[in-house]
This record gives structure tokens, C-alpha cells and sequence, in this order.
């Protein structure tokens, strides 16, 4: 065999891994993982509604904190990172060989399944390192974060444009969530199928729900970017938790919190759906 034909052989044995069970079961764990931090958020914000939040972020790391006080914390907390490590590797045989479906091996896709690759890395190396003695890796404030970077950022030279485009960029990707939500766009990607009749309407309430309250967030987080590139002020961006903190500051008070902390326990919901019938 030629070198040209073990490159061949390798490529083949690579994507045949890539669709196998090995990889199959990473993706589901990682759904079950995602859906975890998104209901803890969920959990957590509907706390901060109701007056109740004990200092808590509603955020990645207030998840940590809420799973790592539970009987055998620290184990969910070793589970729900190896699930992240699993989507990860998910997302990153999808950038190599591509998606499911006839459009998967699109490049569009294969770079978007990239980007994800790379934040579900981050997100289960900070995970891991919590749970491993880090505590100031996982459980940091995203508040404290974002304002940081916004501030080194406006810093430098165009760094108002910078930080203007990544929140439009934000903005978008919020917009682009609640339309594929409001759409169903889901349906795609689950086996329908399988489903009986009330899980189906189960599903697409979870769905349509979580989505667009999902993307609500980011819409929202996105356009404090936007403020503080506009005004030249750090503090105007905010991570997760002041975002949705500021949905209580609204006519409706805490009301609208509550329906964005119960949409967000959705998507969780949502998720786990999607680790029983997601097409992988």
C-alpha cells in the first residue's frame, strides 16, 4: 500500500470512528451535560426573581456551585464535565467529516461545528478544573469576566468597533436562535419519528420555548456589548448573570425574569430530549 492509500485507509477509519458508537454516546452525554446548566441557570435566576438568590450567579459558575452543594456533587460535577468533554469531541468530528445530512459536509457548517468545538473545549476545561481544586476557573463571575475583557478590549486601537461588531455578532446569533426556534427548525435534527403524539407536543413546547428564550439571553447580552461600545464604558457589558437581572428592572419586575428563568429550565428539558432522539 502506497502512501497516497494509507492516508486513504486513515481518513476512512478516522470517519468510521466518527459515526460510531464511541462517539454517538459522547454526543448524547453532552446534551444531558448542556441541558444540566441550562435548567441550574433556570433554577438559579428564578431564585433571584422570587427575592431568594443568596448571592448567587445565574450563570456557569452558579450552576457549579448549586450542583457542587448537592449529595455527591462533587461526582455530578466530574460527570457534567466528561459530558462537555464529549460534546466537544462531537462537535469537533463534525468540523472533520461533517454533520448529519445531505448539507452537512458543507464548509459553513464544518466551521460553525469548529466554533463549537472550541467553546464546549473552554467550557469543559473550566469544569474540570473546578471540580479538580480550580475554584476560581469555573466558578467566576461572567459579570467580572465580561467586564474585564470589554475593558482591555476598548483599550486598544479600534477597540470600540471591536467590541461594537462582537455584540452585533451576539445580537445576531440571539435572533438567529429565536428564529429557528419559532420555526421548528429543531425537527430537523430529532427523530420525530419515534416519538409518540404527546411527547411530540411535549418536544416542540420545550422547544419552541427554550429556544427562543435562549436566544433572548444572547440577544439581550449582546446588545449591553453594544451599549458599551457605543459609550466607550466597560460596565455597560454584562455576562449572564446581570443580563438577566435586568429583565427583573423592567416594567413587568420579576415577572419577566421568571418567564426567561422558566424558559431557560426548558431548554434544558429540551436538551435531554435531544440526547434520546437527536440524529448523531
Amino acid at each position: 500500500m502506497g502512501f497516497d492509500g494509507a492516508v486513504r485507509n486513515g481518513a476512512g477509519r478516522a470517519r468510521r470512528v466518527a459515526r460510531g458508537r464511541v462517539v454517538e454516546v459522547a454526543a448524547r452525554a453532552g446534551f444531558v451535560a448542556r441541558g444540566a446548566i441550562y435548567v441550574l441557570v433556570g433554577v438559579v435566576a428564578l431564585r433571584i426573581a422570587l427575592s431568594d438568590d443568596d448571592g448567587k450567579q445565574a450563570d456557569r459558575g452558579g450552576a457549579l456551585t448549586e450542583l457542587a452543594q448537592k449529595p455527591f456533587g462533587e461526582a455530578l460535577l466530574w460527570l457534567l464535565g466528561l459530558g462537555l468533554v464529549g460534546m466537544a469531541l462531537w462537535r469537533l468530528s463534525e468540523a472533520l467529516f461533517g454533520q448529519v445530512g445531505p448539507e452537512g459536509r458543507k464548509p459553513g457548517k464544518r466551521l460553525l461545528s469548529a466554533g463549537r468545538f472550541v467553546f464546549y473545549g473552554v467550557v469543559s476545561y473550566l469544569v474540570l478544573a473546578y471540580v479538580t481544586g480550580d475554584k476560581g476557573s469555573g466558578s467566576g463571575s461572567s459579570d467580572r469576566q465580561v467586564d474585564d475583557i470589554t475593558a482591555t478590549v476598548l483599550d486598544w486601537r479600534g477597540g470600540q468597533w471591536i467590541v461594537g461588531a462582537a455584540g452585533l455578532g451576539v445580537v445576531a446569533a440571539g435572533l438567529w436562535m429565536i428564529g429557528r426556534a419559532a420555526l421548528r427548525k429543531y425537527r430537523r435534527r430529532l427523530r420525530m419519528g419515534e416519538m409518540s403524539a404527546p411527547v411530540r407536543r411535549a418536544v416542540d413546547v420545550l422547544g419552541v420555548v427554550g429556544g427562543c428564550g435562549r436566544g433572548c439571553a444572547f440577544a439581550t447580552a449582546g446588545a449591553f456589548l453594544v451599549v458599551a461600545a457605543v459609550r466607550h464604558e466597560p460596565g455597560e457589558a454584562k455576562g449572564m448573570d446581570d443580563t438577566l437581572r435586568s429583565f427583573s428592572h423592567t416594567a413587568a419586575g420579576p415577572w419577566l425574569l421568571v418567564a426567561l428563568a422558566v424558559a431557560l429550565m426548558a431548554f434544558g428539558v429540551f436538551s435531554w430530549a435531544s440526547a434520546r432522539w437527536r440524529k448523531v
